[in-house]
């Protein structure tokens, strides 16, 4: 979560949606910039909204614009699976080797899912317990230009963004079987996804 104080601000950082290197670029501008632990860099919406929004609001004198990315959901679950991947490499042992992406969004749709598959939703994180959107401005990932543009306006300065935390490239095809039931489970994400732009 990066907060810009005089621009009034609030980044508020959709796991696996782009953060790190929003983050990357823009911490030396933030007035604070919160990366550990991961509970706080992504705060949700919800919890913004009740913890932190009325706190910077007395402070500043004025409430603050909170903007967010979002990914398109299978896309933004391809990246948990690379994400997950990663571990792999130093413990043999780890829950997902020799897991295919089709097994894990499987796994993911199962309720509850195993630890490994347990990560949540986009919905979830940006909207409240009816899926009404709690973020002023949500930009989609795959439009990075059109927010890269809006944070240059809002912070008068050029910027460029880093590759950092780039997963490893693995296999994520999916079945048309498997994509048509993911969309079905994953269909607040769906929702809120085609409602940007």
């Amino acid at each position: 979560m990066l907060i810009f104080w005089e621009q009034r601000l609030v980044f508020l950082a959709t796991p696996k949606a782009g953060s790190t290197a929003i983050e990357a670029a823009l911490e030396s501008l933030a007035s604070v910039a919160i990366q550990r632990p991961e509970a706080l860099k992504h705060v949700s919406a919800a919890n913004y909204q009740h913890h932190l929004a009325p706190l910077l609001a007395a402070s500043a004198g004025g409430g603050f614009t909170t903007v967010a990315l979002m990914r398109e959901p299978v896309e933004w679950l391809r990246s948990w699976f690379r994400f997950r991947q990663r571990d792999d490499i130093d413990d043999p042992e780890h829950s997902m080797r020799g897991r295919s992406f089709e097994n894990f969004a499987a796994d993911y749709m199962q309720m509850p899912p195993p630890p490994h598959a347990s990560i949540g939703s986009q919905s979830a994180y940006l909207c409240d317990s009816d899926g009404t959107a709690l973020v002023d401005r949500i930009f989609r990932y795959e439009e990075m230009d059109t927010f890269v543009t809006f944070l240059e306006d809002a912070l008068d300065c050029a910027i460029t963004l880093p590759r950092v935390n780039v997963p490893p490239a693995v296999d994520v095809e999916l079945s048309e079987a498997m994509r048509t039931r993911l969309r079905t489970h994953m269909s607040p994400d769906c929702r809120l996804y085609d409602t940007l732009g």
